[in-house]
């Protein structure tokens, strides 16, 4: 009988000391201190609150959850832990994890009024609770128990006090005393006053209850907060008057101020991306916040400018906007609206200033500038704006302004001369240095866009934009735009030279050299130097501006979520408006306000002034041209260019094709209406009295007077062009031609 006792009590030996093992493994296996990472806030650059970063997790069930906060203690402040240990933990530092005392008292308790009054949780079985959500169970609680003495055993008690005011709640998905102290009272936790951090130790007891954002959320906290000054006090934590100070400051307090996300949720998203791809950077591990360069007084300006100038624009067919204004020099963004509404259903919830788009005549510049760098055009180089039709290309006003230097030509946007211009260059340069300004990343082969890649066929966006032109700006320096202080950005670096930057600058500036397409006193002109360029998209689906002065830069965009057209609604009659308003918002400038305000000229050349080609012989109107010393004329500076009819005239005294040039492949542009893919037909001179007979494939097509320009309406194929004399038997060399 004693040998089978003997077994019996061996056999439950054994299994209490497995089941014990057991329990010390799996406890032990709780027992590390993990956290979910740092959640950062945004701040605009005047301190005030812009967004929060959360934590996406999905709990057991699958369901969606955001948290926020979770910042580490690099210290724990002395009257942070008092506080703290006084409601939660007062033995903290004489157990081992286990309160006995507390357990005895809350079994007492519950069992006497026979329903949970008490948890008896120290801060290290809340720990284990708060890593691992389980029901409120005793077999739960059993595990809590042992977890926490494991996590005591092996992490220590400053390590487990530290990770607890990571992970309590404070209410509000926030997280952790540091992270609370900065989302409720904007400060670190250092600079806490007692009152302050009494009513955030008080919190996590009940964090939906005691809502210090509502007034009865707040009377429950300041009440336990008035519990833990009473007992501090007690146990000499502080004195007399800090306690009273404390108290007075606590009957003072009123509900607090939630933070709440001004409506920018495009740039919200923005921040968000910029922190998930590592872009923008925390002030520190400890201090998780992002200092945004994002000033939101403006941000909120030109959201109201952007929904005021589009509500004027809704009857033309428009729909959305977009708009960003950088700071020069630094390209810091200070303010970037993204839609005129997230919530708007026509198509709101995209963020224009990211979105690909026809960027119309907006890349002309750049074209202007390769040119100048590879020394193909020189500023008093003559372009023709002629209805050549070489490429099936026009201009967007059907009209035609002859010989023009290339100021005039890119200040009033010729489509002719732009595409000529990237044709003499070539298609692949042009493409490649497009792609080295950041202006697309497209793997497609240049053929595939063609000539039509300089008024609008290759798509970009509005942030690209930006960053190009703030290029020119910076003097030919490419720098990223910085969203906040601490960003990772590529080094900056050059992609056109100074001389080409400030020529293109020059001519962008000009408001004499956008006469006659753009009247003076219009939204392009200003009161200060300003650089501007307009686009518009074919059909008008995207209206453009691009602008910059010596302080900012401001780019909008208006079209249609769905990308259909709008109604004649131009970049310069529309866009440009708003840019202007936005502009001269940010100069503080009243109507009537002049500011002898220009660009910094050159280095290294000379002004001279040129007649304008429409002046007459007596010159009463002139441009300013930088050239360089060498290139100065031994005539008078004053010079007038050469009259259309002898630019046309490449020879004389028989019948020469001006338009088309022999051998040319013409694109037909399939998006507009057969009777409009039409081919212009001119003569380089033929005298203004004869009668001419075009001849398409050996048969007649039309007769017209010798000066006359012609339109064929084009159909796919290879065709002979020729020109013949009415009443003579003088015929023009054929000109074949093939239309894609």
């Amino acid at each position: 009988m004693n040998r089978l006792a003997l077994l019996a009590a061996l056999a439950f030996v054994s299994v209490a000391l497995r089941g014990g093992l057991m329990i010390s493994q799996e406890a032990s296996g709780r027992a590390d201190l993990d956290a979910p990472p740092a959640s950062q806030i945004v701040y605009d650059r005047n301190g005030a609150f812009l967004t929060q970063i959360g934590n996406a997790t999905r709990d057991e069930k699958g369901e969606k959850r955001v948290d926020y906060g979770y910042w580490p203690l690099e210290r724990i402040p002395e009257r942070v832990a008092r506080a703290t240990l006084i409601l939660e933990d007062r033995r903290f530092y004489s157990h081992t994890g286990v309160d006995l005392r507390a357990v005895a008292r809350a079994l007492w308790n519950n069992l006497t009024h026979r329903r949970q009054m008490e948890g008896a949780s120290t801060i290290a079985m809340q720990i284990a609770r708060m890593q691992r959500p389980e029901p409120r169970t005793y077999a739960n609680k059993f595990w809590e128990a042992t977890t926490g003495l494991a996590i005591i055993a092996r992490q220590g008690r400053e390590a487990t006090l530290s990770h607890y005011l990571r992970l309590a709640p404070y209410g509000l998905g926030s997280h952790g005393i540091s992270h609370a102290a900065r989302f409720y009272f904007d400060k670190p936790v250092d600079d806490l006053s007692w009152a302050q951090v009494a009513l955030l130790a008080a919190i996590p007891q009940s964090p939906g209850r005691m809502n210090v954002t509502r007034e009865s959320g707040l009377r429950l906290a300041v009440e336990r907060a008035r519990y833990a000054i009473a007992q501090l006090e007690k146990e000499g934590a502080l004195d007399a008057a800090q306690a009273e100070l404390a108290r007075r400051e606590l009957a003072a307090m009123r509900p607090l101020a939630p933070k709440r996300r001004p409506d920018t949720l495009h740039l919200a998203l923005r921040y968000e991306r910029l922190a998930r791809e590592g872009r923008v950077r925390a002030t520190s591990p400890y201090d998780p916040r992002i200092h945004a360069t994002i000033d939101l007084s403006i941000e909120r300006e030109a959201t109201q400018l952007a929904r005021r100038y589009l509500s004027i624009f809704r009857n033309a067919g428009a729909r959305q906007v977009a708009i960003m204004v950088a700071e020069r020099g630094s390209n810091a963004i200070i303010a970037d609206v993204g839609s005129a509404d997230y919530n708007d259903p026509r198509a709101g919830a995209f963020d224009f200033t990211r979105a690909p788009r026809s960027p119309g005549s907006t890349l002309k510049p750049f074209i202007y500038a390769l040119a100048l760098e590879r020394g193909a055009l020189k500023p008093t180089d003559l372009l023709d704006d002629l209805p050549e039709g070489a490429s099936g290309v026009s201009n967007a006003d059907g009209l035609y302004l002859g010989p023009l230097t290339p100021r005039q030509a890119l200040a009033n946007s010729r489509n002719v001369p732009a595409t000529n211009l990237l044709r003499r260059v070539g298609l692949d340069a042009n493409f490649l240095f497009l792609h080295e300004l950041g202006l697309h990343d497209l793997e497609a082969a240049p053929e595939s866009f063609g000539v039509s890649m300089a008024i609008g066929a290759l798509p970009t966006r509005l942030e690209r934009l930006m960053r190009a032109y703030a290029a020119l700006g910076d003097d030919g320096v490419m720098r990223d735009l910085s969203f906040a202080r601490d960003e990772e950005r590529a080094p900056p670096r050059r992609v056109m030279s100074l001389d080409t930057a400030r020529l293109v600058t020059s001519f962008l500036s000009d408001p004499q050299a956008r006469l006659p397409s753009f009247p003076r006193y219009g939204p392009l002109e200003y009161p200060f130097a300003v650089a501007v360029k307009t686009g518009t998209s074919q059909n008008y689906r995207d209206a453009w501006t691009l602008a910059f002065s010596h302080k900012f830069i401001v780019g909008v965009w208006i079209g249609r979520g769905d990308a259909s057209g709008m109604r004649a609604l131009t970049g310069a009659s529309s866009a440009a408006r708003l840019a202007h308003a936005m502009m001269t918002r940010l100069h503080g400038t009243k109507p009537g306000d002049l500011a002898p305000e220009t660009f910094a000229p050159p280095p290294g050349r000379v002004a001279i002034d040129l007649c304008r080609a429409d002046a007459g012989p007596d010159c009463p109107q002139t441009l300013r041209e930088w050239v360089r010393p060498d290139e100065v004329s031994t005539r008078p500076a004053a010079h007038a260019p050469a009259p259309v009819e002898e630019a046309l005239a490449a020879e004389r005294g028989g019948l020469v094709i001006a338009t088309p040039e022999h051998n040319m492949h013409i694109w037909r542009n399939p998006e507009q209406p057969a009777p409009l893919n039409k081919l212009a037909l001119k003569l380089a001179d033929g005298g203004k009295d004869a009668q001419i007979v075009w001849l398409v494939d050996g048969a007649p097509f039309t007769v017209a007077q010798a000066d006359e320009t012609v339109f064929w309406p084009m159909t796919p194929g290879a065709h002979r062009i020729q020109a013949r004399l009415a009443l003579a038997p003088v015929t023009s060399r054929p000109v074949r031609v093939i239309v894609e």
